[in-house]
């Protein structure tokens, strides 16, 4: 069994994270970690967990950590960094579900989060962790970078598109919703129901924090500077990622359809809806699965990619536990074979 660590496990991620580990039939849950819940057990803080487990919250500067195969940090951001290096040191490989190590450019990441990073030496070396891209560097990474999940649905959509040159690096266009877990599970005015609810705004219009991650993986994917216009939003939901996107394609002909459908079908978390049907976020949830349709309207020039995942699974801890699997060298459907919930 591969002993696993988790530190932050008090978060919408972290109890995500441990739903999917500790039915996972490989993986053996050994320490979960809180500043602020020392001492009590996992499943009076969430009561889903009862029958499962009977751990208790640790010290997140834990010895017991360092006797882990593998750590999960489910963190908010500015953490990973300052506890990364030292359990790399003591050969206990790493996924990262903060932004710490998203960004390769430390100065760049800086910029964006508010202050030095720490560890600015492992940012390059830092493996960023989705799979249909990256998947050959996770196999042998300490240390992954899980993405965003924006970034999550917004990749996944134009992958295919910048691949195959199909489509005007500028502009690209990405309109995004998500359910308020996506705010994390503070007290935040805006994020309780009143507030909430019976209401659909945009946010961070004049720049979010994915934005530099978005374009970082968008440039990879293009082998070119990539510039997008991101308009993140909230829609009235607990967890749901709808992400709307929009290119210029260089030849009206391209067969979008069957590019998509050619370039996912060995993608197992990958679902490309048949021509004429759009993803759904309650179709989606609760799995590791995006499903993407792309769409050519009024047969023009301009290409729409509609993708909706969780912001939970498929944008935070099921990609996490994917990227576990492929370093362990463990099937990567291993412990995600989930069907959605519905309703």
């Amino acid at each position: 069994m591969v002993k696993v660590g988790i530190i932050g496990a008090t978060g919408y991620t972290g109890v995500e994270l441990l739903r999917l580990l500790l039915k996972h039939p490989d993986v053996s849950v050994q320490v979960v970690t809180s500043r602020t819940e020392i001492g009590r057990r996992l499943d009076a803080l969430f009561p889903t967990l009862r029958g499962h487990t009977d751990l208790v919250f640790t010290d997140p500067d834990s010895p017991e950590l360092l006797d882990c195969d593998l750590v999960f940090f489910a963190t908010p951001h500015n953490v990973a960094m300052r506890s990364v290096p030292k359990l790399l040191e003591a050969g206990v490989r790493v996924v990262d579900l903060s932004a710490d190590y998203r960004l390769q450019d430390p100065e760049l990441w800086s910029q964006w989060y508010g202050e030095p990073h720490t560890s600015p030496d492992l940012c390059a070396s830092a493996v960023y962790g989705l799979p249909e891209v990256s998947r050959a560097a996770i196999v042998d990474a300490n240390l992954v970078a899980c993405p965003g999940c924006y970034p999550t649905a917004v990749q996944l959509g134009f992958l295919p598109l910048l691949r195959a040159g199909a489509v005007e690096l500028q502009p690209l266009i990405a309109s995004c919703a998500s359910g308020v877990s996506g705010a994390g599970r503070q007290g935040k005015i805006p994020s309780l129901l009143t507030e909430a609810s019976e209401s659909f705004k945009a946010y961070g219009v004049a720049g979010h924090r994915h934005l530099p991650e978005i374009e970082q993986g968008l440039a990879h994917l293009a082998g070119a500077p990539v510039r997008l216009t991101f308009v993140p939003h909230l829609v009235p939901m607990s967890r749901g990622i709808l992400a709307t996107l929009f290119a210029q394609l260089k030849n009206d002909t391209t067969d979008c359809q069957g590019l998509f459908e050619a370039y996912y079908a060995d993608e197992t978390f990958v679902d490309v809806l048949p021509a004429g049907e759009q993803p759904d976020t309650r179709y989606v949830r609760g799995s590791n699965r995006c499903q993407l349709s792309v769409t050519v309207p009024q047969d023009r020039s301009t290409v729409v990619v509609t993708a909706a995942i969780d912001n939970l699974t498929r944008g935070a801890s099921g990609q996490a536990v994917q990227a576990m699997n492929i370093m362990l060298g463990l099937p990567e459907v291993r412990g995600l074979e989930l069907i959605s919930v519905t309703p």
